[in-house]
């Protein structure tokens, strides 16, 4: 199996696990790096912290994630993705997009759904 290949395998298995069984903690657990790198200055480094910024968000009941494309590459890696933490919001397009797959995070960018 290529590298191109296990990383993809994980970041589905991170997408199945975080965005729609909501299990924030689980998917951190099984699929990112203890010393885990954030990029966003909101999030302090380490997988502990991100668990405690992001689990009270992404298990909402009522948050809805519409995956459009996962893109790998070798290490490298992107989750296109429309979100909205409320059945009536509007939500936003993210581009979620990793480094070294799922040892840091370099942040989403929000706009229209695309």
């Amino acid at each position: 199996m290529s590298l191109t290949d296990r990383n993809r395998a994980i970041v589905r298995r991170f997408v199945e696990l975080f965005y729609f069984q909501k299990n924030v903690r689980f998917a951190f657990e099984t699929c990112v790096a203890e010393n885990y790198i954030q990029h966003n200055p909101g999030i302090l480094d380490g997988r502990e912290a991100a668990i405690a910024a992001l689990e009270p968000m992404f298990s909402r009941p009522d948050s809805r994630f519409d995956v459009k494309r996962i893109l790998v590459d070798g290490e490298l890696a992107a989750v296109h993705l429309h979100g909205r933490s409320a059945g009536s919001e509007a939500g936003g397009a993210v581009v979620d997009v990793k480094g070294g797959v799922k040892v840091s995070h370099w942040g989403g960018v929000k706009g229209s759904h695309l």
